[in-house]
C-alpha cells in the first residue's frame, strides 16, 4: 500500500474566488515588499564596501573609531544583511509561489507558498527571540554593572 506524504493528503479546505482574490493581492504586496527588501540589502552591502574602503583610507591617521572602526561596521552590516536575506528570500518565493499557484490552481504550489511562509515567520520568531534574550542581558548586566559601581 502506498502512503502519502502530508502534503500530498487533501482536506476539504477550499479556497474561493474572494479567497483566491485576497491571496494574489498578498502576493502582490510580499513581492513588493521582498524586492525592497533585496534593494535593502545590497545598500547594506554598498554600505559596508564603503565602509571598509573609507576604513582602510582612514588606516594611517590617528582614529578615535574602537576596534578598527570602519572594517568592524562593514563586517557587522555584511552579517546583518546575510541574516536579513533569508526571510526576505522565503517572502519572495511565498510571493512567486502564490501567483503561480493562482494562475494555474496547482495545489503544489499552493502548499509550497504557505510552507515558504511559514518558514519566514519561523526565522522572524526566532529571531525576535535572540534579539530579546539580547536585550534582556544587556539589560541585567547594566544592571549589575550599576549595582557593583555603587559599592
Amino acid at each position: 500500500m502506498e502512503t502519502k506524504s502530508p502534503f500530498e493528503q487533501f482536506d476539504e479546505l477550499r479556497i474561493d474566488s474572494a479567497g483566491k482574490l485576497f491571496l494574489k493581492e498578498t502576493a502582490k504586496w510580499t513581492a513588493f515588499l521582498a524586492i525592497l527588501g533585496y534593494i535593502g540589502i545590497g545598500f547594506m552591502v554598498l554600505a559596508a564596501l564603503f565602509m571598509m574602503s573609507f576604513g582602510a583610507s582612514m588606516s594611517s591617521y590617528k582614529t578615535m573609531m574602537p576596534m578598527g572602526g570602519g572594517a568592524f561596521l562593514a563586517i557587522f552590516y555584511l552579517v546583518f544583511a546575510a541574516l536579513y536575506f533569508i526571510p526576505i528570500n522565503y517572502l519572495y518565493k511565498f510571493s512567486s509561489n502564490m501567483k503561480l499557484a493562482i494562475q494555474t490552481n496547482n495545489q503544489a504550489n499552493l502548499t509550497k507558498s504557505f510552507e515558504y511562509l511559514k518558514s519566514h515567520y519561523k526565522f522572524i520568531g526566532i529571531l525576535t527571540i535572540i534579539v530579546f534574550s539580547i536585550y534582556i542581558l544587556i539589560f541585567l548586566g547594566a544592571m549589575f554593572m550599576g549595582a557593583s559601581s555603587m559599592l
